[in-house]
């Protein structure tokens, strides 16, 4: 099979014990060993196998094998969420004394993880915005290790150049870690830029249909190695149930994306110069200032669009109480189209500055844009935006 979607359908992990069509789930605490030298073996890890669900279990490996295939990546560990996962990018590689370089727009949790949690234990963060490019070289300090960019950002669709922050890492010997959790593999492949590790909330657009959560990073096997020896000894393991989830998802989401991603470009389209907005972003849309670029990295410009009610805060509130059809919660990724209001909610944890800083204000409103019938989705939108006034 050549094509990824292909082999996201077709890979197993097991084999056909009952000739079940469908991959059982695995849902066991622990494996028994052939003998005491095997359990020996595995545990000195001169021989490949399950030992005990914290550490590995097939329905997990099942998920982290197609993920690494569809990033290509060389390996991967799973997490019980996405900002486990992102914690365990920093916490599985990061000593006190390191510093992070950081593409300012985030989502709220890995801004208070680099600004409130690691400081704690010594490591610091920089910042650059995405409108500056040229400020990455001067935040790089003596001892940088990392940078780690989200691309598109949550939730201001900000764009990173990946070829500058690549070439820049190489330059400096550091490690590229990059969230992929809006663009999905199916529309951005940061291993196409050497990115030494890719990380994404599998609650996402990996689930699609907001049943479960987890998380997953994939990258080189030196770095992997480091991240499961952390995830391994600290315990923030997926469960074989929601990892059978995941993996089922994936069958689904080149198709999902591609649908997603056509009404989302709509939807921008349709809202781009509307009377009660001030404005529309979205990654493909020609007045997004990165549009070149994110055609550039992307093969799409994804599902979300945001824009700014004109009004401000008391507008975006009113907006969200009368939509009808969409869905009021702080998710993203769904089959079902969902409306949130980031400054007071996913975001809310920042300070009035620190929101201004990424693009969110009063008046910002988040649409996921589902897989509805695109009349239904922008109806909604409209009769919301005219009730709103």
């Amino acid at each position: 099979m050549k094509h990824p979607q292909s082999k996201t359908i077709r890979h197993r992990q097991t084999g056909d014990t009952f000739r079940e069509h469908s991959t059982p789930i695995f849902m066991t605490s622990s494996f028994t060993f052939e003998n005491a030298e095997h359990g020996r073996a595995l545990f000195a890890e001169e021989t490949d196998g399950n030992i005990y669900t914290r550490f590995s279990n097939p329905n997990i490996t099942e998920f982290v094998d197609k993920m690494t295939m569809l990033e290509n990546c060389e390996d991967g560990v799973a997490f019980a969420s996405g900002m486990a996962a992102v914690f365990g990018g920093f916490a599985g590689l990061l000593q006190s004394g390191d510093h992070v370089v950081s593409s300012r727009s985030l989502f709220g949790s890995s801004h208070q993880i680099l600004t409130r949690i690691l400081p704690r234990w010594g490591i610091s963060c920089t910042y650059v915005d995405a409108d500056r490019p040229q400020d990455w070289e001067a935040a790089i300090q003596p001892n940088t290790r990392m940078i780690f960019v989200e691309t598109p950002s949550n939730p201001g669709l900000d764009i990173i150049d990946l070829q500058l922050v690549h070439d820049l890492k190489k330059e400096h010997n550091l490690i590229l870690m990059v969230d992929n959790t809006f663009a999905t593999p199916v529309l951005q492949s940061p291993s196409e830029f050497d990115a030494d590790l890719i990380c994404h909330s599998a609650t996402k657009y990996i689930d699609g249909q907001g049943r479960t959560i987890g998380g997953v990073i994939c990258g080189t096997k030196e770095l992997v190695k480091e991240i499961r020896f952390f995830a391994r000894q600290t315990g923030p393991s997926l469960s074989p149930f929601n990892a059978w989830l995941l993996s089922k998802s994936l069958e689904t989401l080149h198709i999902r994306m591609q649908h997603h991603t056509r009404n989302a470009q709509q939807l921008a389209e349709k809202l781009d110069g509307h009377g009660e907005l001030e404005s529309v972003r979205y990654p493909f849309l020609k007045s997004h200032p990165q549009s070149e670029l994110a055609r550039r990295q992307m093969k799409a410009g994804g599902g979300i669009v945001t824009f700014t009610v004109k009004g401000g805060f008391e507008r975006a509130k009113r907006f969200i109480d009368r939509v009808g059809m969409a869905s009021k919660t702080a998710n993203l990724g769904d089959t079902r189209t969902i409306v949130t209001h980031p400054a007071s909610t996913t975001h809310s944890k920042l300070s009035d500055a620190e929101r201004l800083q990424v693009g969110i204000s009063g008046g910002l409103v988040r649409i996921s844009v589902g897989l509805e019938h695109f009349d239904d989705i922008l109806a909604d939108i409209e009769q919301a935006l005219e009730r709103s006034k």
